[in-house]
């Protein structure tokens, strides 16, 4: 079976912060990383070669695949911010109420302003995705 492309990289995080363009979204990559750092008491790892990644778990699914994945995250990328939580926001309307601009994947949300969101929403879900994850699997330290 192939190794799967988004896990841990080794590569620093500040180093890659410090090279997003444009300067707008390296700006909120560094305050994503702080406000990540702050909410979830986890020291951040890339995973892959753009995601900022706090905290991971493992997982067996039913078919027996298994592997490990970032617990939340981010990505600044050029066009929009891509926030992790997961599994996913089935229920978490009412924060997502208070958020701000914003439009929902599977387990991403995107941002394309992070001056337009309310961060105590956004602290908010980042709390509640991390203790959904954990009824489904342990969340660990990265």
């Amino acid at each position: 079976m192939a190794e799967p492309v988004t896990r841990p990289t080794g590569v620093r995080v500040e180093d890659f912060l410090d090279a997003v363009e444009p300067v707008r979204r390296r700006d909120e990559g560094h305050r994503l990383d702080a406000l990540f750092r702050r909410v979830t008491g986890f020291q951040p790892q890339m995973w892959g070669p753009s995601i900022v990644g706090y905290g991971r778990y493992d997982y067996t699914y039913a078919s027996g695949h298994s592997g490990s994945f970032l617990a939340t995250g981010f990505s600044p990328r050029k066009a929009q911010l891509v926030l992790y939580i997961l599994p996913g926001y089935a229920d978490f309307g009412p924060i997502l109420d208070r958020l701000g601009p914003h439009r929902k994947g599977k387990s991403c949300l995107y941002l394309t302003s992070l001056a337009k969101v309310d961060e105590g929403a956004l602290e908010a879900l980042i709390r509640a995705g991390l203790a959904d994850l954990a009824q489904h699997w342990p969340v660990m330290a990265s």
